[in-house]
């Protein structure tokens, strides 16, 4: 997976958010060795070829870390020791990559494909099924490559560890590997060895990685940040992969550079939980041992010199179809900041990126968005402290030409204007409120959290120790702040000055036709050089396609293989009764509130639904943008800025926002409403429903600045959703295709999928003349029955024994605040929603890959079919599709999926360059499954996937909320859980040959990718394209 932290990593808050404080902490069992526990080890003493070299107790963390080296070949090892039963591995290589050719990507895929101890085909994604890790994954950033798991089953560790590191340092890196997952030359859709309707032997670009970068490419987010980066940062190749430099990498290439990186004198290791350092360390050295000590590359890279600047930058990139043709350029202007190995510098730095950009009251959001230079953020903006040298950017999307050098200078203008007025005191106490309850806050994957937090520091010479010292450094940012104008000399420093870069992407409407054009040239130029070798173009097409049919013989004999080389857990290991959460319900006057009283540090967590009935889709649909304007517009008395300083000193967040869920007992029946959310210290409640309240009751919809404040909004949405459907492509297939099945399939696409989409870029276009009168008239009828204290109304708390009765008042004096009850208008029906969906819907978008779902209707949660349905989802992921959609097929990712909740079965394709060859193989799946002959192994894989997820580890803010928002109790858990580890071979083939075989006639297609003519109406498929509106803001075409 590419994963570039820098990307979108900055302080800054996006559009519509208040604060999130996540920012600020950016087989047989082995002998056990544990009766030397961690305590006992000390300074300089060996320990299974490692030695102690520091460490460090940091009470605040409630961890203690220790940093180890290991004696022959010098690797670095950090162990993170806390009471956490979630543990963690990480093994990381520092991966400068040479070139734009996406060779460290490549590698990451190709090393899990298959290793000395494992030589079978791919044993990273065979292991997936063989493991109840709640985490595996790899990742590609900017200079390293990491791969990282987290499980809290020990045999489950080991297994795993032992899985890691042989594929890392002793890969088979295959030919043929490189070929599958990076690029390779074949036809479309080879009849292999006889001929078919479907084949297709037009020669085309093929591989994983391929393609999932040219998805990547897709979203014009990523592509403007990723040619930032070049020209910024030069020294620092794409480690991704451009698509057009990524055939020039050859199978010699990947080698040399496995050679050359994956050492563990080049590597970092991680471990962090409960179990004990002495047993991670005895398997670690049986590994490294083997190898001699080796040159690590020391290289950390650094941006270019701007010390000469202003620097100017302009580069080509695609057009928005969402976005006025008026409003397509994106801009920023970068400063080079400090070494971010200075901890507390850093934390200053990230201190002042807050203060200048977070929230709709951040004084660079006022002279940027509110003033009309554009409707969002550049996906550069903030600080990024991912390398040696910090970035500090700041720029717009969705700017008008004539508008871009105002940009440049807006900035300049306030940031003079910020040094001279200073940095108000209580905006810095609540910044710092929001690091204290992030230290309180309990999550479930603290660890993993530790492990992405470090990493890219301690590649770029940062002492992780101290990057864990977190009151050392809050303590010493206060000891500077006591200095006068500590913040604002650090903001003279860097920014008042014009060593900058002003970096624009201008749109270019034959963008897309020139990639096209691009491809087919260097395709050609490709067969060309093999026409030359092989004497004839006949001969060289001969050879490609033979090439191919190999590869597909080898994937071909994949699934039967023997896999007994790789370890497993066991269904046995998987407890028959659950660990209750236990919860309790009472009554605060008339409102239902559940009550999960846990350690919770001092923190209050409340949740709370009102149900709304009868609420009309005109309505529905613009629950988003209510949601939204909540937390932007402010009240008669308190501007938006007010609120949000409140927020901050008050609470670690709060949010409304919508929901719906299916009856656990008929999947035609759902309900919906809002929902609240916060939490806060609890001798801070009182003040988070008082700032609830205000939100709800007092936010002014009235006057042409709330109008205009709404138009920013949507304007702001619709310039990003092209790029948020560029990443999660299948998700808005899926839920387009759910529409048209079930109630809340329904609603989940009117309010989160591409109608949503659609219906705000129409409104984002209206001209201003025309106004949004009839919206901002909506709205206020929302405000008008969105929260009464009524029978739908429901409350969760979470919280310690000894705040029960503080949080019982609270919420007894936040209920009197609302009204008892509040009608819903009615449906205008002549501007009703169209709730007409098609059996199979192809959307033109510009992208270079394709997104695909097929949805199905099954049974409810309740019902004896839902296990074996879950069980069946895994089975054809695991077995099937996973091989014939991403290793044969090329797709980057693609299964099946089992809404146990909402009743629902699917499949999806993602990043996918033959979406016509997945739904055949969709299509046929329910047979597949039906006439294939199941093992008890098989089985036993597939469970141990469900319950994966199942047996993952809470966070205590989300105990107890599976009955609270599904009205799933502990019982129905329970059940189903002893279902799922009761399914037979026989259920399984039963549920495929009822829902996916005889249930196929109800199904529903949704395709998204550029338009080739690939779906014709004449073989049923409805084409729809998402635009703006032309003229003004009429209803979508949806």
């Amino acid at each position: 997976m590419l994963r570039h932290p820098g990307a979108f990593n900055s302080i800054c808050a996006r559009r519509g958010r208040t604060c999130d404080p996540s920012l600020f902490k950016r087989t047989r069992r082995l002998a056990s060795v544990a009766t030397l526990s961690n305590h006992e080890i000390r300074l300089g003493q060996p320990l299974h070829g490692f030695t102690l070299k520091r460490q460090k107790h940091v009470p605040e963390l409630q961890l203690t870390a220790y940093e180890l080296q290991h004696d022959r070949t010098g690797a670095e090892y950090l162990h993170i020791d806390r009471d956490d039963k979630n543990n963690v591995f990480s093994i990381a290589f520092k991966t400068n990559p040479p070139d734009n050719t996406g060779v460290p990507h490549i590698l990451e895929h190709t090393t899990l494909c298959g290793s000395e101890k494992y030589p079978i085909r791919d044993p990273f994604f065979k292991m997936l099924p063989r493991s109840l890790s709640n985490f595996m994954n790899a990742f590609t950033s900017s200079d390293h490559t990491s791969y990282p798991f987290a499980t809290t089953n020990r045999q489950d560790f080991s297994n795993l560890l032992s899985v890691y590191l042989d594929a890392t340092l002793n890969p088979l890196l295959k030919e043929h590997d490189f070929r599958q997952e990076g690029w390779r030359i074949g036809p479309k859709n080879p009849g292999q060895q006889q001929e078919t309707q479907d084949s297709d032997d037009t020669l085309v670009f093929k591989g994983v990685v391929y393609n999932e970068m040219k998805g990547q490419m897709s979203d014009a987010s990523y592509l403007y940040y990723i040619r930032f980066q070049d020209h910024i940062f030069p020294a620092i190749n794409n480690s991704g992969g451009d698509p057009q430099k990524m055939t020039d990498l050859s199978y010699g290439d990947l080698k040399s550079f496995h050679a050359k990186n994956y050492h563990p004198s080049n590597a970092k290791l991680f471990t962090y939980g409960n179990m004990p350092l002495a047993d991670h360390v005895a398997q670690i050295s049986r590994r490294l041992d083997r190898f001699d000590s080796s040159q690590a590359d020391g290289n950390i890279k650094v941006p270019i010199n701007l010390s000469e600047g202003p620097l100017y930058l302009t580069v080509k990139g695609p057009t928005d179809p969402l976005v006025d043709k008026e409003m397509q350029y994106k801009t920023s202007t970068s400063w080079l900041m400090g070494d971010t190995s200075d901890m507390v510098e850093s934390f200053a730095l990230r201190i002042m990126s807050s203060l200048l950009l977070d929230g709709y009251g951040s004084p660079l959001y006022r002279a940027l968005i509110e003033s009309g230079l554009g409707p969002d953020w550049s996906p550069n903006t903030g600080y990024d402290s991912g390398g040696k040298v910090g970035i500090f950017s700041v720029g717009l999307n969705g700017v008008r030409k004539e508008d871009v050098p105002k940009v440049k200078e807006a900035i300049g203008a306030s940031l003079r204007e910020i040094y001279e007025t200073g940095f108000d005191d209580s905006k810095i106490d609540g910044l710092l409120h929001q690091a204290e309850l992030a230290l309180k806050h309990k999550t479930a994957n603290f660890g993993m959290g530790i492990m992405q937090r470090l990493q890219p520091g301690w590649f770029n010479g940062s002492d992780p120790l101290d990057m864990l010292a977190w009151n050392e450094t809050i303590n010493a940012f206060k000891t500077n702040c006591a200095q006068e104008d500590y913040l604002k000399d650090l903001l003279d420093k860097y920014l008042l000055n014009e060593n900058c870069l002003t970096f624009t992407m201008e749109p270019d409407e034959n963008y897309g036709a020139s990639l096209r054009e691009e491809e087919d040239a260097r395709l050609a130029k490709e067969i060309a050089g093999m026409t030359q070798s092989f004497g004839s173009e006949a001969e060289a097409r001969a050879e490609l396609i033979n090439q191919e049919l190999k590869l597909i013989d080898v994937q071909s004999k994949a699934p039967t293989e023997d896999l007994s080389c790789l370890p497993s857990v066991h269904v046995q290991d998987v407890p028959r009764e659950f660990e209750r959460k236990p919860v309790r319900d009472s009554k605060v006057g008339d409102v239902k509130v559940q009550w999960r009283e846990a350690s919770t540090n001092g923190l209050t967590y409340f949740r709370a639904i009102n149900a709304l009935e009868g609420l009309p889709a005109d309505l529905r649909i613009l629950l988003p943008l209510f949601t939204d304007s909540l937390m932007r517009l402010g009240t008669k008395d308190k501007a938006m800025e007010q609120l949000e300083d409140l927020i901050k000193l008050k609470t670690g967040g709060i949010a409304v926002s919508y929901h719906s869920s299916t009856s656990p007992h008929d999947i035609f029946k759902a309900t919906e409403g809002l929902s609240l959310s916060g939490y806060a210290l609890d001798s801070n409640v009182l003040a988070m429903y008082e700032l609830l309240s205000t939100l709800i009751h007092e936010t002014n919809f009235e006057g042409p600045e709330a109008e205009s404040r709404v138009r920013e909004l949507l304007q702001g949405t619709a310039n990003g959703a092209l790029g948020s459907i560029a990443s999660a492509g299948h998700s808005y297939a899926r839920r387009h295709a759910e529409a048209g099945l079930t109630p809340q399939g329904l609603l989940n696409e009117q309010i989160g999928g591409l109608t949503q989409v659609q219906r705000t870029a129409n409104l984002a276009s209206r001209p201003s003349s025309e106004g949004l009168s009839d919206i901002m008239a909506k709205l206020r009828a929302i405000q008008d029955f969105a929260v009464t204290n009524s029978p739908g109304f429901r409350a969760a708390i979470t919280c310690g024994a000894e705040s029960v009765s503080l949080n019982e008042s609270a919420l007894e004096g936040f209920l009197s605040t609302l009204d008892r009850s509040s009608k819903i208008p009615a449906l205008d029906e002549s501007r009703a929603l169209d709730t007409n969906f098609g059996t199979k819907t192809f959307f033109s978008l510009p992208y270079q890959v394709y997104y695909s779902a097929l949805a199905l209707p099954t049974a409810p949660y309740t019902h004896i079919s839902s296990a074996p349905l879950q069980i069946l989802s895994q089975l054809l992921t695991h077995k099937h599709l996973h091989h014939e959609i991403r290793e044969k097929g090329g797709a980057y990712g693609g299964g099946a999926y089992s809404r146990g909740l909402s009743g629902l079965f699917g499949f999806y394709s993602y990043r996918d360059p033959n979406p016509q060859n997945t739904l055949k193989v969709i299509n046929d799946a329910g047979c597949w499954a039906r006439d294939k002959r199941w093992t008890d192994q098989d089985l036993e894989e597939a469970k141990l996937s469900v319950f994966q997820s199942v047996d993952a580890p809470e966070s205590v803010s989300d105990e107890g909320m599976t009955r609270f928002l599904s009205g799933v109790d502990e019982d129905m858990e329970q059940r189903k859980r002893e279902q799922l580890l009761d399914v037979k071979k026989e259920d399984v083939v039963e549920v495929a040959q009822k829902y996916l075989v005889e249930g196929m006639g109800q199904a529903r297609v949704a395709v998204l990718g550029e338009d080739k003519e690939l779906f014709k109406d004449s073989e049923g498929w409805e084409t729809r394209r998402l635009q703006m509106a032309e003229g003004s803001g009429g209803e979508p075409e949806m």
